[in-house]
């Protein structure tokens, strides 16, 4: 007993008896004769609700008759000027009378007539006094001499007993049914008008108005009005005469009287001094000895309970030890089930980390071994054997198209920030939900590598097709908010050693792709060299010379200019890369010396040949040059103006007067310092001397004027700065190798 564990079982199996216990002490007090009991009090006050919802309907009864006797302008149907009948009357007694008796279902029909007409004013219309208690509502005694004879005598409000009534429904007579009808009449003792009022009750209406049915199966009820005459039984074979021999009704006006086997409660209406009675099946037989042994059987189990939770609790005490030292428990005293619960819990925790870590590092390495194909290098046996283990996966048909698919962020759009996990997967699904077997994996810098199987050689264009259908469906729903791009490879058989040759025609074939391609697919059997780019030096040096004084609009419009020549002329993705990568560096070349530091150089190249490398077209690439000449322009307005030895100030000056006779001696005095230091200071910072730097700006502009003017070659020399024309044709062929003439000549052509 001073186990803690062993008192634990106990005590929960001791739980479990008294639960039981009072679940079958409930029952046992529930038995037949309690549930009866509390049936029968229940019916009590069922009974009395029952009888004012009859009183109530009694009530609208009474009622609507005295409404029809004040209603004004309708004691008599005759008329005022030649004592005929008066329809205008009738029609108006229909219209209220309906209005009246309409809210209440349980009243079949209200009848008036007057004691010098032969017309039945009703709901429905006017009827004749004849046909409509001979034919319409057709009873055996209550005819029209009864009720003509019954109304003209002097008479109290009577409510007469239920009747079968055959009621014809139409105009043949043989449309007719069988109905239950209590006929109430008003008195005429106290004759308050001339009509006669007779309002028709469906019985069965009238019980489901008041919602009455028996509490017992064999249950029924009786109503008997003040005279003790009996109205209504929902049992024809009831006999009332012992029940009536003991009913005594004092002030409470309530009865109840035990007969044989039933009991009767009897229930007097203060309304209208109706008695209501109602028989209910009374006790059952042998109810004392069944639950007697019921009660025996309860005290048996319990105690046979209390014994065998004794000997179970001794014989699961050491299993639950050893389950708790099993989930690293101990032999600790403590709530034992507490800590088995908490172990479980650990355990499952547990088991659910190891499972989400044994899926991701099966993923990983699964993406490893395949990555690890591709680069061609020699690997121990281990990776062998993995190949082999996922070999199956890899090649499930026996060829593969390799797709090498490109992800880019749309600049407009509102992209999610998925993982690279949820990326693989969204791909493969939506492949594979247009059927087609894919296996992707990510290569890095948002591109995939995705393995299509095929089964046949003919298969091979198909295939692209539906690739090239699904990339497109795929970028509207899975991926919107991104681009893909797809390089697609040949039909290579299913082995391991074609795996890395499809790898690299695909990473091939994405850069030699057009830049201007609208194309979601390429494929690399279709691409064409071509050797077209357009990079003309003079314009980059222009470019260079606009940054470094400031000139933003001339160096941006020069650089649209330059790339969207290249995306006309469809130029190869990696030859664009190159282009876009020596106008970054014509745009830097002069910056050395600068106020820029060498750090901010690096960040400004660095993010630049980032954009650059993940640009997923040329659009993007002049993105990134344009930020880059933004950056270079506003720094070199930023440049100190208080000292005028810069490259900025220097530059713009050269290109403001460049047509002069520009001596270094001149420039020198307007920066502000000697000849010698200028110089030295010039060729640092610009990479050459004065005079061919100023050489340069001068047949730059001297090269345009031979293409785009008439003007002769001496004057042009001469607007460009050069004395005589001599001069201007030694130096221009130094520097380009032929004369100007010549060079107008091949530029024309």
């Amino acid at each position: 007993m001073t186990s803690l564990g062993l008192m634990q079982i106990f005590l929960a199996l001791m739980l479990v008896i008294v639960l039981m216990f009072v679940s079958t002490y409930m029952v046992y007090r529930n038995s037949i004769s309690g549930i009866y009991e509390e049936v029968s009090d229940k019916n009590s006050m069922m009974m009395q609700s029952t009888v004012q919802a009859f009183d109530n309907s009694f009530r609208v009864v009474n009622n609507l008759i005295h409404t029809i006797h004040i209603m004004p302008g309708t004691d008599s149907l005759r008329s005022m000027i030649d004592d005929s009948t008066d329809m205008s009357i009738a029609y108006t007694m229909i219209e209220h009378i309906a209005n009246l008796s309409a809210p209440y279902d349980f009243i079949e029909e209200v009848a008036v007539f007057y004691d010098d007409s032969d017309i039945v004013v009703t709901t429905k219309g006017t009827n004749r006094f004849d046909y409509f208690f001979d034919k319409k509502y057709l009873h055996e005694t209550y005819n029209a001499d009864y009720w003509r004879n019954y109304m003209r005598s002097k008479k109290t409000y009577k409510v007469f007993p239920a009747s079968p009534f055959t009621v014809n429904t139409g105009e043949n007579s043989n449309q007719h049914k069988n109905k239950k009808l209590l006929v109430v009449t008003g008195g005429n003792k106290l004759r308050s008008s001339g009509k006669n009022v007779l309002v028709l009750i469906d019985l069965e209406a009238l019980l489901k108005h008041v919602n009455q049915g028996p509490i017992f199966s064999g249950g029924s009820m009786m109503i008997l009005d003040q005279n003790r005459d009996m109205l209504m039984s929902t049992d024809d074979n009831w006999n009332l005469v012992d029940a009536l021999s003991d009913a005594y009704f004092g002030n409470a006006g309530e009865v109840t009287v035990k007969r044989q086997d039933y009991e009767y409660r009897i229930l007097k209406s203060d309304y209208n001094d109706f008695i209501y009675m109602e028989r209910l099946p009374y006790q059952f037989a042998n109810v004392d000895a069944v639950a007697g042994a019921n009660l025996k059987i309860m005290l048996t189990a319990g105690v046979c309970a209390i014994i065998l939770s004794l000997l179970l609790s001794v014989y699961l005490n050491n299993p639950v030890k050893r389950i708790l030292k099993q989930l690293g428990g101990g032999n600790s005293k403590g709530n034992d089930f507490r800590k088995i619960l908490s172990g479980i819990v650990r355990l499952q925790s547990e088991n659910e980390d190891n499972r989400r870590q044994k899926a991701y590092a099966d993923e990983e390495l699964r993406r490893s071994t395949f990555l690890q194909t591709l680069d061609g290098l020699p690997h121990e046996t281990e990776q062998d054997i993995r190949m082999q283990t996922y070999y199956a996966d890899f090649y499930r048909h026996k060829h593969f198209i390799m797709a090498l698919v490109q992800v880019g962020r749309l600049a407009n759009e509102s992209a999610e920030n998925w993982t690279i996990e949820d990326m693989e997967r969204r791909m493969e699904q939506g492949l594979g939900r247009d059927g087609l077997a894919a296996n992707a994996f990510h290569a890095g810098h948002l591109q995939f590598i995705v393995m299509l199987g095929v089964e046949r050689l003919q298969e091979r264009s198909g295939l692209i097709k539906q690739l090239r259908t699904s990339l497109t469906r795929l970028q509207k729903e899975e991926f919107s908010g991104f681009s893909l791009w797809a390089c697609v490879s040949a039909l290579y058989t299913s082995n391991v050693s074609n795996c890395r040759r499809a790898y690299l025609s695909v990473q091939g074939g994405s850069l030699y792709r057009a830049v201007n391609d609208g194309s979601s697919v390429m494929d690399v059997a279709e691409i064409q060299y071509k050797r077209l780019a357009y990079y003309p030096i003079e314009k980059m040096e222009k470019l260079s010379h606009y940054l470094m004084i400031g000139k933003l609009q001339e160096a941006t419009q020069l650089i649209r200019e330059t790339i969207r020549e290249n995306a006309e002329r469809r130029i190869h993705y990696y030859q664009m890369i190159h282009l876009a990568n020596s106008m970054f560096f014509y745009m830097v070349g002069h910056t050395e010396g600068s106020a820029r530091t060498g750090q901010e150089l690096y960040e400004l190249e660095r993010h630049f040949m980032q954009r650059l490398e993940q640009a997923p077209d040329y659009a993007e690439m002049e993105n990134a040059l344009l930020d880059a000449a933004r950056q270079l322009a506003g720094h070199a307005k930023q440049e100190e103006n208080g000292r005028k030895l810069n490259p900025s100030f220097i530059a713009q000056y050269i290109e403001l007067h460049y047509m002069r006779n520009l001596y270094l001696d001149e420039i020198a005095a307007v920066a502000g310092t000697t000849p010698k230091y200028f110089s030295n200071y010039f060729k640092k910072t610009f990479g050459v001397n004065y005079v061919e730097y100023l050489n340069k700006i001068r047949l730059t502009h001297a090269r345009e004027l031979l293409k785009d003017s008439q003007l002769s070659i001496a004057e042009i020399g001469e607007r460009i700065g050069y004395l005589n024309s001599s001069t201007f044709t030694t130096t221009f062929k130094k520097y380009y190798g032929t004369s100007p003439s010549e060079y107008r000549k091949l530029s024309n052509e």
